[in-house]
């Protein structure tokens, strides 16, 4: 797939916000000077539909975020694996899949992010990558469906760069790919053990795109397979790679880290005078 290398990110065309609560993620974006917030709908745990917690439902947030001018994602919860052999996951994963897409659509979305997920063995790899393609053809796919690399498992989808190269290459003739686009994690790529002075060029020659980066420092070192998120400059990520991600990506930036609107407005401030 032929790279398109969008202008490099600064400061003033930077857009950023944080992953926050999910009942009113507008206060929680203006709170923080955000350009966008991410949020779940419904618990990130669990497998019950989804329903807006915002006063007034879906139309209310999304005529909120339009008048505030910030823009949403919406974040899929952690139980759905959609690349699993096991039927008693899969399934519902899938039926989950969609109805937190049709969500993110009534809501005005920017995208649904989704782990790539997981299979149990080396042997069910293949059918974990065609279990993805399945998915994106049997999802009606209303918002872009932007799907996030992970920071461990052996037998991830979207560890590794290989992985992710196989998993594109099998649903890449998928009906609704092209709805299809990647979130770059910072930590994740890290902890996996990916080059972060390299990834985005890697990234963006394997997927063509890169839709969204999760700017997050990481706790662990550097290929520990851990996913612990910490605040810009206090983890062991060096801060001239984070930075360079973010520019070379120009991508708008979330940030899934601790804290709350003081601690996200100093990420914020970090990224920014380092770009």
């Amino acid at each position: 797939m032929t790279a398109a290398t969008p202008a490099p990110l600064t400061a003033e065309t930077l857009r950023i916000g944080a992953h926050v609560r999910h009942d009113d993620p507008i206060a929680a974006g203006l709170e923080r000077g955000a350009d966008l917030s991410q949020f779940f709908i419904g618990d990130p745990q669990g497998w019950k539909k989804p329903v807006v917690a915002y006063d007034g439902g879906a139309p209310a947030l999304r005529a909120a975020a339009e008048e505030a001018g910030i823009d949403l994602y919406v974040h899929a919860p952690y139980v759905l694996n959609v690349a699993t052999t096991n039927n008693r996951i899969r399934i519902p994963s899938r039926k989950l899949l969609q109805q937190q897409m049709d969500a993110a659509a009534e809501v005005g979305a920017k995208g649904l992010i989704v782990h790539g997920g997981h299979v149990g063995s080396d042997a069910e790899l293949e059918t974990g990558f065609d279990n993805w393609r399945k998915a994106v053809e049997r999802t009606d796919i209303k918002v872009p469906l932007l799907i996030e690399n992970t920071a461990g498992g052996n037998h991830a989808m979207a560890r590794q760069l290989e992985r992710i190269a196989r998993l594109w290459d099998v649903i890449s003739g998928a009906e609704g790919f092209d709805q299809v686009g990647f979130c770059l994690d910072t930590c994740h790529a890290f902890a996996g053990g990916s080059d972060l002075t390299t990834v985005v060029e890697q990234v963006r020659e394997i997927t063509g795109r890169i839709d969204l980066v999760h700017l997050n420092d990481s706790r662990d070192a550097f290929n520990s397979g851990a996913d612990r998120h910490t605040n810009l400059g206090t983890g062991n990520i060096d801060a001239d790679e984070l930075a360079g991600v973010v520019r070379e990506a120009g991508a708008p930036v979330v940030c899934e880290t601790p804290g709350g609107a003081v601690e996200h407005q100093a990420d914020f401030a970090w990224l920014r005078a380092r770009l």
